[in-house]
């Protein structure tokens, strides 16, 4: 009798060790999949430095001193190589992965903000605020190709999805310029909302909506024609637009409206209203457009949401909201959504958190004032 139930205490131990097995399999599969291959977050801090934080160990592995004010931090989609821009230093930076050593610190002109990619992944397009400057940069050469005159103060510039139609958001004249990609010339310069800061556009790049920093609208704007099709009034002042993948609809985060606008991007209605809490601000998409996670600033949490039904997720085993440090801002899902990393700026961390169960793995301190962060799987 004795020797039965010790055959049973070691089954199911086996089951326990062979259960957790598999559950850490499942979320660090990159790990095992091929030897030697890294999974890394680099988080930018205030004191203008990038912590690489091993996402298989959960750690910091190392600190890289970059320069100061750093912004718009980008993983290369195809080169084992992080970029950004220092909006003081006036230069794009290029950080080597596998080295952890910045490679390239290219002079573009006084104040950069943002960067984006082509996308064969051979070309950067960025701006210079100061200059009010457009440029194009070779990512392998590290050479500028050419620079164009644009509106008064460029803050952004951004890829239409096929690669043809560069975007400038003019903050101080209140433009958005549509260039031509392949030679920068200008196509129209089109009247929007005041002091604008971000632009999403659609699939078929027919259409752009434009995020004002200082007032309640989002203008839409016809890429083909280049004229400016409306305004949209909003419940609150925006702080983010995510575009669902088949373009449909557009989520709008408003920590002053205390939840999430949904505007039809067909009709170009404003749809469905949800509050969220005190102040959500930042929010990140799964691929498959079923959860929508957003970071309460105020609340020190993250909410998941169901976009289908518009509520937020109450499962069994699921936590919800998920806890965070304080001031949680920015979110990033590694490449195969099994983490959620969440940058806490209040409590100089980020959060880990596994998505398939939306629990808080642990908090890792990163450093002073984190901002932004780039996940790499190299």
């Amino acid at each position: 009798m004795a020797r039965r139930r010790n055959l049973r205490v070691i089954f199911l131990c086996i089951a326990l060790f062979a259960g957790g097995l598999l559950l850490l399999l499942r979320e660090h599969r990159p790990s095992f999949l091929r030897p030697g291959l890294r999974l890394h977050a680099y988080v930018t801090t205030g004191d203008g430095a990038l912590s690489v934080i091993d996402l298989v160990k959960l750690q910091v592995t190392a600190r890289v001193s970059v320069g100061p004010a750093l912004s718009s931090v980008r993983e290369h989609p195809s080169r084992a190589e992080i970029w950004g821009v220092s909006s003081v230093g006036g230069y794009v930076w290029v950080l080597d992965t596998r080295l952890n050593q910045v490679t390239a610190r290219i002079p573009v002109g006084p104040l950069p903000y943002a960067l984006d990619f082509s996308p064969d992944g051979k070309l950067i397009y960025t701006t210079s605020s100061g200059r009010d400057t457009l440029l194009v940069i070779d990512c392998q050469s590290r050479a500028i190709l050419a620079r164009a005159k644009t509106g008064k103060e460029p803050v952004l510039a951004r890829l239409t999805p096929d690669g043809k139609t560069v975007l400038v958001v003019n903050r101080r004249d209140a433009s958005l310029s549509i260039h031509d990609a392949t030679t920068l010339v200008l196509r129209a310069r089109v009247p929007v909302v005041a002091q604008p800061e971000e632009t999403v556009v659609l699939p078929d790049n027919s259409v752009a909506f434009v995020l004002s920093g200082s007032q309640r609208r989002i203008s839409i704007v016809d890429l083909r024609r280049g004229v400016l099709l409306t305004q949209l009034e909003l419940a609150g002042l925006p702080t983010q637009m995510l575009l669902k993948p088949d373009g449909g609809e557009l989520y709008v985060i408003s920590p002053e409206a205390h939840g999430l606008q949904v505007i039809n991007t067909w009709t170009h209605e404003v749809g469905d209203y949800m509050v969220l809490g005190s102040a959500p601000t930042r929010a990140v998409l799964r691929a498959d457009s079923s959860v929508l996670y957003v970071s309460d600033t105020a609340a020190g949490h993250v909410v998941a949401v169901d976009i289908s039904s518009r509520r937020m997720i109450r499962e069994p085993g699921k936590e919800n909201p998920i806890p965070a440090g304080r001031s949680p801002l920015a979110l990033r899902f590694d490449p195969e959504e099994n983490l959620l990393l969440v940058v806490n700026q209040g409590s100089a961390d980020v959060a880990v958190i596994r998505v398939l169960t939306d629990h808080l793995l642990t908090l890792i301190p990163v450093g002073d004032h984190p901002q932004d962060l780039a996940v790499k799987l190299f």
